[in-house]
């Protein structure tokens, strides 16, 4: 095969490797992001083995927070690899219906909806994960400026 068939073939394949490089890096984010939460976990756990019976209750809330938080953040990462495989997969459909000439206009198609897609899902999920953040921090923050009083007759402050 000449290198004037194989060029374009290979300039139709670079948009889908744009895009696996580019979903690439935001998996690279959410994966720092699961290990900070799993890590902020274990923290907390250990947190509420050892707190007062005044604490507890606080410290289990946003325990249950976190999971919720690493449950989103792992969804989040399981759609955006799944983007990636479906660009990958895009890009091999490319090539191959391209090289040997045959027309499957609808397996592109499908297959690039269902990438962007499956990203669109991760981001949504990704956003979900930083609106439970902001109730993890709401809690904390009621609970820190919350008066002695409150939180000795078992009401936290939490918001």
């Amino acid at each position: 095969m000449h290198s004037n068939v194989l060029i374009p073939i290979l300039q139709v394949a670079i948009g889908p490797v744009i895009l696996i490089s580019g979903v690439g890096l935001l998996l690279l984010s959410m994966t720092n992001r699961y290990g900070r939460v799993i890590d902020r976990s274990r923290l907390l756990a250990e947190a509420l083995r050892t707190a007062g019976s005044d604490r507890q209750g606080r410290l289990a809330s946003q325990l249950r927070i976190m999971l919720r938080r690493a449950r989103l953040v792992r969804l989040a990462i399981a759609l955006g690899a799944l983007s990636v495989l479906l660009a990958a997969l895009l890009i091999i459909a490319l090539f191959l219906l391209t090289l040997l000439r045959l027309e499957f206009g609808t397996l592109i198609v499908a297959l690039f909806i269902a990438s962007m897609g499956s990203l669109i899902g991760s981001l949504i999920v990704f956003m979900l994960d930083i609106n439970l953040s902001l109730a993890a921090l709401k809690l904390e923050v009621g609970a820190a400026t919350s008066p002695p009083a409150a939180q000795a007759d078992g009401r936290d402050g939490a918001v």
